[in-house]
């Protein structure tokens, strides 16, 4: 390990943990507005089992946001997990399905930048939360 990384400052890794679970809580607020709006399949463009998935993360998000304020390795565990399966759905979804491209979706823009904010300072915090 990185002698830095063993001395990260923890104000670093509070905010680290606190904007992760923020974005995560709005990235939920979204999942269940899209619930509460239009069911389990809120995107009638995409194959059902890219419905679900998107639909669980009302679930996922929130739970990881939890976690990380509590200060939880499983907490940024799973959101490593969520932003990378997440970031794939989605770019799969631009590019397979939509035929579209990066630069003509601002939202995939935003997660791409936030999924590189979470697991480029994953190895960082992570020694520093509890189990």
């Amino acid at each position: 390990m990185i002698g830095w990384m063993h001395h990260t400052p923890r104000w670093a890794v509070i905010s680290a943990c606190g904007i992760a679970a923020v974005l995560l809580l709005v990235g939920a607020s979204a999942h269940v507005a899209d619930l509460l709006s239009h069911g389990l399949h809120p995107y009638k463009w995409a194959p059902g089992w890219l419905n679900l998935y998107w639909s669980s993360l009302a679930l996922f998000d929130t739970l990881a946001a939890v976690l990380l304020i509590r200060g939880k390795r499983r907490g940024i565990d799973l959101a490593c997990a969520i932003m990378a399966t997440d970031l794939a759905a989605n770019w799969y979804a631009v590019h397979g399905i939509q035929h579209s491209n990066f630069a003509a979706q601002p939202g995939l823009q935003r997660l791409t930048g936030f999924a590189a904010l979470v697991l480029g300072t994953a190895p960082i915090i992570r020694r520093h939360l509890t189990k």
